[in-house]
């Protein structure tokens, strides 16, 4: 009996000091580690608050009342992540107390005074005093981590969305490729769209990776509910594609390399998240955009007074040939940020069910092994 529970007491010892590993390598994956990886402790809080958000508002309610729900779940996420963090050391460090001192409740009591340093509890052996010392130091480093990088969140937030506001100008609201390209024409921009393309060139590779390193940006949504960072992505793609595939005009390698870094930049993202989708896809590969859709927008166009290349068809194909590129992963993220109903983006958006939060372990670990294949 007496070796059962000495044996019980390393167990619980060995547990505990593998959860405090754990949650402090969760901190410094999900705040310090500047690349894309998932941690099983971060991504099942964050599951749990979507699958919240989803339950009081599912899809079927007015877009409007869930954008104001779904406005809380980065905020809510990063709120609750800490707390978890404490209440997993809290429990491991019970847990080691236990192993050396064999009494749970004091080593509740201890635990509890260590990690909030109120220090009404003191440990009378030296073992417990540098577990103790441990333990505060870490309880407040995690809660410290976390409002150190807040600034560094919302600053690539604040960075993201500039540029977003700024396409309402052009694009209108919601921002579509044939009202950027009308207005651009109307008020003799044409010429000086290369700009436009540097500019956005660079605001997605900002993108790919403020929102890997740093997931949580990609759940903050927009001031207005009206606007999307995944919406004025789409439509600028779209006005690319467009721009090169059907506009009669010299060829804007500027465009195209804006095109490249746009749907490398979503790819990235949505590799985070796990979803199947091909990187090397063939221009005949079905798009959610209709021929219908396209002829409309073309007809739109040539009525704004835009000079368009007369093979229809060509223009249909070359126009695929670039969209098939980022269709998937435009449609995938408009789903999973739940983006508002915009012309060829969030109208169409891939449904997205968060799974149980408990599944969090296994589908890390499917993620991992789909990453290294």
């Amino acid at each position: 009996m007496q070796y059962a529970l000495i044996a019980l007491k390393v167990l619980a010892f060995a547990f505990g000091a593998y959860v405090v590993y754990a949650t402090g390598m969760s901190a410094i994956v999900t705040f310090v580690l500047p690349r894309a990886a998932q941690t099983r402790i971060s991504r099942m809080v964050f599951i749990a608050v979507r699958n919240l958000l989803d339950l009081v508002a599912p899809p079927s309610r007015d877009y409007h009342e869930r954008d104001r729900l779904f406005a809380m779940q980065a905020p809510l996420s990063l709120v609750l992540l800490p707390v978890v963090w404490l209440l997993l050391i809290l429990g491991a460090f019970t847990l080691m107390y236990w192993a050396i001192v064999g009494d749970l409740r004091e080593a509740f009591i201890t635990s509890g005074s260590s990690m909030l340093t109120l220090g009404f509890a003191r440990p009378d052996r030296l073992s417990t005093t540098a577990l103790s010392f441990a333990q505060a130091a870490m309880g407040l480093g995690l809660v410290a981590l976390l409002i150190s990088y807040l600034p560094t969140i919302y600053a690539g937030f604040s960075r993201r969305e500039t540029l977003v506001a700024l396409l309402e100008a052009l694009a209108g609201s919601p921002p579509t490729p044939a009202t950027l390209l009308a207005r651009t024409h109307r008020i003799g921009y044409t010429d000086r769209l290369d700009e436009l393309w540097r500019a956005w060139e660079v605001w997605f590779a900002d993108i790919e990776e403020s929102h890997t390193s740093l997931s949580a940006v990609v759940f903050f949504r927009s001031p207005d509910p009206d606007r999307s960072w995944v919406t004025a992505a789409g439509c600028v793609l779209d006005t690319a594609a467009l721009l090169t595939s059907t506009v009669d005009r010299p060829r804007s390698p500027e465009a195209q390399l804006c095109i490249r870094a746009g749907f490398v930049a979503l790819r990235r993202i949505t590799d985070f998240f796990g979803y199947p989708h091909n990187d090397e896809p063939t221009p005949d590969d079905p798009i959610a955009v209709t021929r219908e859709e396209f002829d409309a927008v073309c007809e739109e166009l040539a009525t704004a007074g835009l000079p368009l290349l007369a093979d229809r068809d060509q223009c249909w194909r070359d126009f695929k040939g670039w969209r098939v590129n980022y269709d998937t992963v435009l449609r995938f993220l408009a789903g999973v940020t739940t983006a508002p109903p915009h012309p060829w983006s969030g109208d169409r958006a891939i449904g997205f069910k968060s799974p149980p939060f408990w599944m969090a372990w296994r589908l890390t670990q499917t993620r991992h092994r789909h990453r290294q294949s």
